[in-house]
């Protein structure tokens, strides 16, 4: 069993901002209309929500399933032995980070090109995209020649 310090910190801490990330988007499902509006996922989510459709809590699941295998990634490459044997790990790595980095991003276009569509929703989702990309950047740098 390998101690805490021969992790990957930057990856833990990826791993734990996806797991919560999950976690919330669970939250929400089970928040219903009002969670989805606070969120930012908008009217027609919250209204379908409150009617009782399965639609956002399909969506909203299916994104916290997704989360849920980014932080597994996370894990496997931060060391952890249990998530070790996922297949194509840097690929994956590299797949999610620059998901997390463009989804940072994705505002910039929008602003420029029609900016009174830039919500509060859109800025602070992105820098915690952004955010969250930085730190999967940092620790797949260090542990790239590893994988």
């Amino acid at each position: 069993m390998s101690s805490v310090a021969s992790y990957n910190h930057w990856l833990l801490l990826g791993a734990g901002l996806s797991a919560i990330a999950a976690l919330l988007h669970v939250c929400i499902i089970f928040g219903g209309g009002a969670w989805y509006r606070f969120f930012g996922a908008g009217e027609a989510m919250a209204r379908m929500a409150e009617a009782g459709r399965s639609y956002p809590a399909l969506i909203t699941a299916g994104i916290a399933l997704l989360l849920s295998v980014w932080s597994a990634y996370a894990l496997a490459g931060a060391g952890w032995a249990l998530a070790a044997g996922l297949p194509w790990i840097k690929a994956a790595l590299i797949a999610i980070t620059g998901v997390y980095l463009l989804r940072g991003l994705a505002p910039l276009p929008l602003w420029l090109l029609a900016p009174a569509q830039v919500t509060p929703f859109w800025i602070w989702s992105s820098l915690i995209c952004g955010a969250f990309g930085l730190v999967h950047l940092i620790g797949l740098i260090q542990v790239w020649s590893r994988l």
